[in-house]
């Protein structure tokens, strides 16, 4: 039963991510691609994963921003390789921007997801607390160090 609870809460975790990301890929860019779904999915549960498994709240709160900016730009990166290069879908194409990587990465990006990752690692903390205790698993509530 406890199996069935932790990814019942990885699923609905799943589902917020993927709709998060892309609704601010509709906001910032007027429209996006369902592939971005699925990024926004993994970006979620793998920001979440870098304080909940790996760290265990000792990490500070800026050292979980930049990391969920390496994060997410190499997951772009992989999907830009995929999705762009190899499937040729065009989805974006960061070529004319200052420090880009293939045009599917780039230094801009890769600031801006440090600062909207404050969100995410928020929405995973608060969200995660939520079903826990709604799940009854174990519920830690979140805590954060600055620096």
């Amino acid at each position: 039963m406890k199996l069935f609870q932790i990814l019942f809460k990885y699923i609905i975790l799943t589902f917020v991510g993927g709709i998060v990301y892309y609704g601010i890929e509709i906001l910032w860019r007027g429209f996006s691609h369902p592939t971005m779904l699925a990024a926004g999915a993994i970006c979620f549960i793998a920001i979440g994963l870098l304080n909940d498994n790996m760290f265990e709240w000792n990490m500070s709160f800026t050292s979980q921003m930049f990391l969920s900016g390496v994060v997410i730009t190499a997951i772009e990166f992989i999907f830009g390789l995929i999705f762009n290069i190899g499937l040729g879908w065009a989805i974006w194409d960061y070529s004319n921007q200052f420090m880009n990587f293939m045009g599917q990465i780039c230094i801009a990006y890769f600031g801006l997801w440090q600062f909207l990752s404050i969100l995410a690692i928020l929405l995973y903390d608060w969200t995660d607390y939520l079903l826990s205790k709604i799940l009854k698993l174990d519920a830690v509530r979140p805590r954060y160090r600055v620096i």
